[in-house]
This record gives structure tokens, C-alpha cells and sequence, in this order.
């Protein structure tokens, strides 16, 4: 089930590859989360060492959060992945050209997953043809339709 979906990714990659990483969160981000509070369109995946982190994406917290703690909406959060899987996305991204990108937050058993890619970037023609592609295929179903 889809918690949070990252569309603006698909306009501006190709997404080659698509991997499920787990992420460190505090309590009052999972209940903000569960309540839908969350916004993955400006964030971006980055590595740093041997790790993986997810930099821009905003967990709004709840005006019931706990007044022990100052939520940071805007935390860097770390990603979980197998040290196999790590190693091979660091290959990639800094010898073929490829980034990172979160595209959809979701549950899995229960627990709160993110979705990342390995995408390369579109150039601009590349964005405007599959928007005529996409334009297309809704007349070409509309027509379809009216038949």
C-alpha cells in the first residue's frame, strides 16, 4: 500500500532500477507517516561513505507530537540496505553517471519502506516526447472509448 509517491521523478529520469531500502525513523515521524504527512518531491538519495541517506524529504509532525522533543521535518534520514546492495549502487553512481532517487514510501509487513532508483537524467526532448507519447495514448484510449 502506497503511502507516498515521488511522480515528479518519473518526468525528470529514466529509472533503470529500482531497489526497497528500510529507513531509520523516530516515533513521531512513523505516526506523522501513518497519517499520511509526508512529501517526497524535493528530496534526493546521497551516499557518503559506506551509507546511504534520504536529504529533503518533509515528515510534517503532528500538533499532538511530544513536547519533550523538537521534531525536525526536514531530517536526514538513513537508508537500510544489504552491504551487497550498497556497494553496487556506489558503482554505479559514481562511475556510470547515475543517481539516486526516492520514488514511492509504502508498507511492507507492517513496516515503512522506501522505494529508491537508480535513474539516469532526461534531457529536455526526452521529457517533451514522452508527453506526447502519454497524449497519445489518452486520445488513442478516448477514441477507443467512443467507438
Amino acid at each position: 500500500m502506497s503511502i507516498a509517491q515521488n511522480k515528479k521523478a518519473f518526468h525528470d529520469y529514466f529509472i533503470e532500477e529500482r531497489f526497497e531500502a528500510g529507513i531509520a525513523l523516530e516515533g513521531w515521524e512513523v505516526k506523522s507517516i501513518r497519517e499520511g504527512r509526508v512529501n517526497l518531491k524535493e528530496s534526493y538519495v546521497v551516499i557518503r561513505g559506506q551509507e546511504i541517506f534520504l536529504i529533503g524529504s518533509h515528515i510534517s509532525p503532528l500538533p499532538t507530537a511530544s513536547t519533550h522533543i523538537q521534531p525536525d521535518p526536514l531530517r536526514t534520514r538513513k537508508l537500510l540496505l544489504h552491504a551487497e546492495e550498497i556497494r553496487k549502487l556506489i558503482g554505479k553512481v559514481e562511475r556510470a553517471g547515475y543517481t539516486l532517487v526516492p520514488l514511492d514510501m509504502h508498507y511492507s509487513k507492517g513496516r515503512i519502506k522506501l522505494e529508491i532508483g537508480l535513474a539516469k537524467g532526461k534531457k529536455q526532448y526526452d521529457k517533451r516526447e514522452a508527453e506526447k507519447e502519454r497524449d497519445w495514448e489518452r486520445e488513442r484510449q478516448r477514441l477507443m472509448r467512443s467507438k
